[in-house]
Order: C-alpha cells, then sequence, then structure tokens
C-alpha cells in the first residue's frame, strides 16, 4: 500500500487544521468585543478606531489591535482611505441586540472550557473524570448567556409548538419536569405563559441558582428544593411536592 501523502490533500487539511486555530482566536476575540460593548459601539456606524474607542470608553491602542483582527477575520470591514471600520448590518444582527439573533453570548463556551483543559488532559492520562462541580458556576453562566435570548425570542412561539398539542395541553394545566434546567430562565417563561400549569426544574449542585443570587431568574414565590443527588427551582406555580428534601421559599 502507498503511504505517501497525496500533496494536495495534505495542503488542504493544513489549511483547515490552521482554521480550527485561527477560529478559536478568533472566538476569544469575540468575547472580548462582547463583554467590553464594542460590537454595541461599531454598530453605530462606521468610524475609526479611536472614534469606536470613544464610543465604548475603551483604550484606543487596545481597540485598534482589535478592530484589525476583526477586520481579518471578515467580521468587520475596513476601509483604507479613511481610516474607517465598519460593522455590517447583517454581522450586527448576530452579534448585538436583545433578539434571538445574537449569538455574541455563545463565545464564552471556549474560554469556560479552556480553564479545564489541564484537568481533561490528565484525566486521559490517569482515567476518572473532571466533576461537574468544578465547571460550576461558569459553565452554568455560559450556558445560560448562549440560549438565554433564544428562549426569549423562540420558546414559547417556536420551540414549544414544534410538538403537535402541547401548548394547548400547557394551557388547560400539566405538570412539566425540566431535568437539566440550569438557572431556570426556560422553567420561568413558561411559567409564566402557562399559569395552570406546575413547573420543577432540576440540575446537579447543591447551590444551582443561589451561588449567584442574579442567576436565578424568579416569579411569583417559587420555590427551590434540595434534594441528595440534584437540587431544583420552581417554576412558582403551584409548587409541587417534588425534591425530597427540604424547601425553601426565595424572597
Amino acid at each position: 500500500m502507498d503511504t505517501t501523502p497525496d500533496r494536495k490533500r495534505t495542503q488542504e487539511f493544513a489549511r483547515k487544521l490552521f482554521g480550527f486555530y485561527t477560529g478559536g482566536m478568533l472566538a476569544l476575540l469575540v468575547q472580548i468585543g462582547h463583554q467590553v460593548g464594542l460590537f454595541e459601539a461599531a454598530a453605530k456606524g462606521p468610524g475609526t478606531s479611536g472614534e469606536i474607542a470613544g464610543r465604548a470608553g475603551l483604550d484606543e491602542r487596545y481597540v485598534r489591535e482589535w478592530l484589525a483582527a476583526m477586520a481579518t477575520g471578515g467580521v468587520v470591514e475596513y476601509d483604507a482611505a479613511s481610516h474607517r471600520f465598519t460593522l455590517p448590518p447583517e454581522h450586527a444582527a448576530c452579534l448585538t441586540g436583545t433578539s434571538s439573533r445574537n449569538l455574541a453570548a455563545g463565545s464564552q463556551a471556549l474560554p469556560m472550557l479552556a480553564k479545564r483543559l489541564s484537568s481533561v488532559i490528565e484525566s486521559f492520562r490517569r482515567g476518572g473524570g473532571v466533576p461537574y462541580s468544578d465547571f460550576r458556576p461558569d459553565f452554568t453562566e455560559a450556558q445560560d448567556a448562549s440560549w438565554r435570548l433564544l428562549y426569549d425570542g423562540l420558546l414559547i412561539k417556536g420551540f414549544l409548538p414544534a410538538v403537535k398539542g402541547l401548548p394547548e395541553r400547557l394551557q388547560d394545566g400539566i405538570r412539566v419536569a425540566d431535568l437539566g434546567c440550569g438557572t431556570g430562565h426556560a422553567v420561568n417563561l413558561m411559567a409564566r405563559e402557562y399559569p395552570a400549569s406546575d413547573f420543577v426544574g432540576y440540575d446537579f449542585g447543591k447551590k444551582v441558582g443561589s451561588s449567584n443570587p442574579t442567576l436565578l431568574e424568579v416569579i411569583s414565590n417559587p420555590q427551590i428544593y434540595g434534594g441528595p443527588a440534584t437540587e431544583g427551582l420552581s417554576g412558582g406555580n403551584r409548587p409541587t411536592a417534588e425534591g425530597n428534601g427540604s424547601a425553601g421559599r426565595a424572597s
């Protein structure tokens, strides 16, 4: 069997591999832009690095480097004659605003996972694994950030109606359990929309929704249930007795 590498295939794969690396670095830069408000600043209109930095209240030198990388990655456009950078409206739709089209928060996943990389590598060598507790709370925060706007825009009007008859059953009143509820945002959205139904959410960890109180979305009199294996949070509509542990009323 001929094991001589095909030159063309080797080159194609090398380009693909470099694309992985480039994409990872750009994802980190998207996270920076998302966190410091650079996409919102750029969406206000074309501007030089100084103008965009001024809009965002940031250091121009850093913003200049960030914009150059964004231009190289095709996120923003650069006009050499005017030295201005432009965030196209089609790109701004995916990186700014409060609609479900804003995907910028998904950039949190890469740095969150990278923080645990050494532990995962060690698991490859020794077996075992990395416990879920070691990923908290920023795993939960990253998941919430990635899905919150999608749930806000699509859960009630898109996801639930995809199951024939489900919205009608929820309107009439049924019991719903959300297993792996994270911060409980989806549970609370459904509870607000369907007050006749009972909702309870469960997730691993004894501090779900409470390690950072701002993560826990609350509506009228939600219950937090603690059990030996999981801890859940109820959407608040006629809380059920599930949880098999002490129940505390959140204020």
